[in-house]
């Protein structure tokens, strides 16, 4: 890594002759790192690029207003429930299925782990998985504002008591840190991944977490799922007319050893291929084309 001045460092590509793209990061949360995300990771493999703070391209998010001091072409991203204004971006990636030729749809679970994690090999021994699936049920959330998890969490604990390992409602001695989170929750043969709130479209880490520890979700927050993530692969709360219902669901997997392992059998994506929203080839697609009709 190169520097160009005090605010400027230049990362290469490992792709041979890559085209350099001059890029800025502003407003985004507490801790990002400019050289190192999900966004620059997808760059690099097409790109190598100059960090400054006088950019061709500016990518921003949604915690500040810095973004309005620059005088570029601005790209808007954001992981959370908000809505991009077309007013202060020329193009913006977001949850949303919008229907405008300046956005792209990347939901926020993209920046949890490559996408190619998700496909499963041929092969699963689930007698093996099962084996290895000594608890429940977990439930970690710190957020008591959702009240819609927690009235489910409650409902699913009259059948079998569920593992609190978040700050809230906390019954297990502990409090399970987001970076054992997936570790923890391989124990568990379920994991209740509600969402802060519901959004057509917004999916976050919270469903493909359980997936990388092969625990089985029970999701809710994003009615239109299906569109990521076949939902023959988790309990959808959307197939269901009642929460009683999906509980009865549940019930049937725990005691059916057969129909828990089919469903772990079961890819993730639909025919087990990388869905269109997050694969690479796609989004770099999309940033080449921005980039091209920048330049003309």
């Amino acid at each position: 890594m190169k520097l160009f001045g005090r605010s400027d460092r230049f990362i290469q590509s490992p792709m041979p002759g890559a085209p350099v793209i001059k890029i800025g990061f502003s407003d985004f949360w507490p801790g990002f790192d400019e050289g190192d995300n999900y966004l620059t990771e997808m760059l690099l493999r097409h790109y190598s690029l100059q960090i400054t703070s006088k950019p061709d391209y500016l990518i921003f998010s949604n915690f500040g207003t810095k973004h309005k001091r620059f005088r570029c072409i601005k790209i808007f991203y954001t992981g959370e429930n908000v809505r991009p204004n077309f007013d202060e971006c020329d193009f913006a990636f977001t949850f949303d299925h919008m229907d405008d030729p300046r956005h792209y749809r990347l939901p926020l679970y993209a920046w949890w782990d490559d996408a190619e994690k998700f496909l499963k090999p041929e092969h699963i021994d689930t007698d093996l998985l099962l084996k290895s699936k000594t608890k429940f049920c977990n439930f970690i959330y710190g957020n008591a504002v959702a009240q819609r998890r927690v009235d489910f969490m409650h409902a699913l604990s009259r059948y079998k008591p569920v593992d609190c390992a978040g700050t809230l409602m906390n019954n297990i001695g502990r409090t399970v840190s987001v970076f054992e989170k997936v570790e923890f929750l391989k124990d568990y043969k379920f994991t209740i991944a509600f969402e802060n709130t519901e959004q057509p479209g917004y999916t976050t880490e919270k469903l493909v977490q359980p997936m990388l520890a092969q625990s089985i979700a029970i999701y809710w927050g994003n009615p239109l799922v299906h569109l990521d993530f076949s939902t023959k692969s988790f309990v959808n709360m959307y197939e269901f007319s009642s929460d009683a219902e999906a509980i009865e669901r549940i019930i049937e997997l725990d005691q059916d050893d057969d129909k828990y392992k089919a469903m772990l059998a079961q890819p993730f994506y639909g025919d087990n291929r990388v869905n269109q929203y997050v694969s690479p080839e796609n989004i770099l697609s999309r940033f080449r084309q921005i980039f091209g009709a920048a330049r003309t």
